[in-house]
């Protein structure tokens, strides 16, 4: 699931890129409320956490110009403004739910589970007998419930969105690990060795494939 985060204190931002990422999140950040717009209207998100008070563009006329623009992410305002005014001013803009600063980290995932749940969100990504559930963040094949890591669980989703697709390590660095300085050069082939294990290994029909000197594809057979 991809989510883009605005918000300009730059120390919240980032905890927030990095407990989303630790979820399992796809996170996109952006500073500035026209800034936001324009990512919002060129990327398809799933959800969208934007702060009130922006530079350039406050959230409540980003969410508005996000909705004309028919942005169909479900949008979570964040302000230090509490008042009746401010909440309905936020909703009227197009926000689907408002948090007030400070809150609490779990409950900010919650009400994102709870957006995700209302359809705002993708639908279920499936592939033979194996799927993924955004909304619940649960992961299943022929059935059984999947164990698996953050890491392991963004990785099993970009694949899932990309079924059949050869894809490269370069790519899917970039997409599962993205903004991450220093990863090691086969860090991508060690998770994949990990979701293997957990997604393949204990099933008769493995699904992802090496292909050699390019990358990798999750489908029924090798060739």
């Amino acid at each position: 699931m991809r989510i883009l985060v605005v918000e300009d204190n730059e120390q919240l931002s980032a905890v927030l890129v990095r407990g989303l990422s630790e979820e399992g999140y796809t996170v996109d950040t952006s500073a500035d409320g026209e800034e936001a717009v324009y990512r919002a209207a060129t990327t398809e998100y799933d959800l969208i956490v934007l702060d009130y008070m922006l530079p350039r563009r406050d959230g409540a006329s980003a969410a508005r110009e996000m909705r004309r623009l028919a942005v169909k992410a479900g949008i979570l305002m964040l302000t230090a403004r509490d008042s009746l005014k401010d909440k309905v001013s936020g909703l009227d803009a197009g926000a689907d739910d408002y948090l007030t600063k400070p809150f609490e980290f779990e409950e900010l995932l919650a009400r994102l589970r709870a957006l995700a749940r209302r359809g705002g969100s993708e639908s279920i990504l499936q592939y033979a007998d194996l799927s993924l559930d955004p909304a619940k963040h649960r992961a299943e094949r022929a059935g059984k419930i999947l164990e698996l890591s953050a890491r392991e669980y963004a990785l099993l989703g970009y694949l899932l969105r990309h079924p059949e697709e050869i894809l490269s390590r370069t790519r899917i660095a970039e997409a599962v690990w993205e903004g991450e300085s220093g990863l090691d050069s086969n860090v991508v082939d060690v998770y994949i060795s990990y979701l293997r294990s957990k997604v393949d290994k204990p099933f008769k029909q493995p699904l992802i494939h090496t292909v050699r000197g390019m990358g990798y594809v999750l489908r029924l057979s090798e060739t």
